[in-house]
């Protein structure tokens, strides 16, 4: 088990565009706590790149085998970045080894890949810790103490509009690369691991036929959605059921039913340049407003106004809170970092993110899209 004295010694999994510009700077960030001691991706180029990108006292190892990073003395814990497919198999290779593991969101789309992963934690040492970062922004945090409950909600909107990511990576300063070149037989297995996860996930877990607009949605719901509704549980609990939905690829609006309110989720892609994510929660007395900019330019603000009555009820303040200066993803890994070292247990676990699949399947039955 790691200890407070030296850094953790983290190898990472997947060498994309999320490792490169938001990971892989936040342990470098970070590096009285991390360290990054390998790197594990099908392509050699990538794993050049991203190993000259690290700050770490000695150079990472690379290798193109996950089951070599897992099994290595030089790790403690593993960093899944890899495409959605492979976070079951991955995530299963680290807790082989008693490691805990870090993966990022979806942790999955299907009950089967849920149900793997819980037998494999259940025989490790290791724990998974599932990356929901906007539930580990101080103005979430913050949200969820001013509010103390759902008692006197009266309606609440959770709203993510945003326009292409590459518009926010291209002014991040982290100057990611993209490389081509997946041969013929890692291409098969991904493709024959996202049929079998979309199979799964729709055919079995939810009874719907497989068509291209629900595979979409599905992976939508995965990906972006997956923010909105992971924070939208925490603050609220479960939704009683879907009253409605409209769905499309570009935007897509969703009524949620709680005992004593509803919920009203919009989201989706336009071209304007503008991250424009909040969640606004209505009670008599007061209105409070989560306000979150894009993760990917490091420092922008995320914030909790207040909006209520003042005085004798004749009067009105608004109060707008920015407790932290840190991003998301730097609060994100030091929870991480505590849930490691000082055995905390961790609120993003296998058991919440499955509760994000019966939300998909709410949503996919209730929306008439074929």
């Amino acid at each position: 088990m790691p200890s407070q004295t030296r850094p953790i010694r983290i190898g990472l999994i997947g060498c994309g565009e999320i490792a490169q510009v938001a990971h892989i700077p936040t342990i470098n960030f970070l590096s009285e706590k991390f360290t990054l001691t390998y790197l594990c991706d099908i392509n050699p180029n990538a794993l050049a790149f991203c190993a000259s990108r690290c700050s770490s006292a000695s150079p990472p190892k690379t290798t193109q085998s996950a089951e070599e990073l897992c099994a290595s003395e030089d790790v403690d814990a593993v960093l899944v970045c890899s495409t959605d497919a492979y976070h079951t198999c991955h995530g299963v290779a680290a807790l082989k080894y008693d490691k805990h593991v870090f993966i990022e969101k979806p942790l999955a789309l299907c009950r089967w890949d849920i149900t793997k992963l819980g037998h494999a934690e259940k025989s490790s040492k290791g724990r998974v810790f599932v990356g929901y970062m906007r539930r580990y922004a101080s103005a979430f945090l913050d949200a969820v103490k001013e509010l103390g409950g759902t008692e006197g909600i009266q309606y609440v909107k959770v709203r993510d509009i945003i326009c292409p990511n590459s518009i926010f990576v291209n002014q991040s300063g982290t100057f990611p690369r993209k490389f081509n070149g997946v041969s013929d037989e890692d291409m098969k297995d991904l493709l024959d691991r996202e049929a079998h996860m979309v199979r799964e996930a729709l055919e079995i877990d939810m009874g719907l036929a497989i068509t291209e607009n629900r595979k979409t949605m599905l992976r939508l719901l995965g990906g972006l959605g997956s923010h909105d509704l992971s924070a939208m549980r925490e603050l609220l609990g479960m939704p009683r059921g879907v009253l409605g939905a409209r769905l499309s690829p570009t935007m897509w609006t969703i009524l949620f039913d709680y005992p004593s309110f509803a919920v009203t989720y919009e989201s989706g892609f336009n071209s304007i340049p503008l991250f424009d994510a909040s969640i606004e929660i209505f009670t008599e007395n007061k209105v409070v407003t989560i306000k979150y900019d894009t993760p990917y330019v490091k420092g922008l603000p995320t914030t909790m106004t207040v909006r209520e009555k003042f005085g004798d009820g004749t009067a009105y303040q608004e109060r707008v809170l920015r407790s932290s200066y840190e991003d998301p993803y730097t609060k994100q890994m030091g929870e991480w970092w505590e849930c490691i070292v000082n055995g905390k247990e961790p609120k993003t676990t296998i058991e919440d993110a499955a509760l994000e699949l019966e939300i998909f399947k709410m949503i996919l039955k209730a929306a008439d899209i074929s």
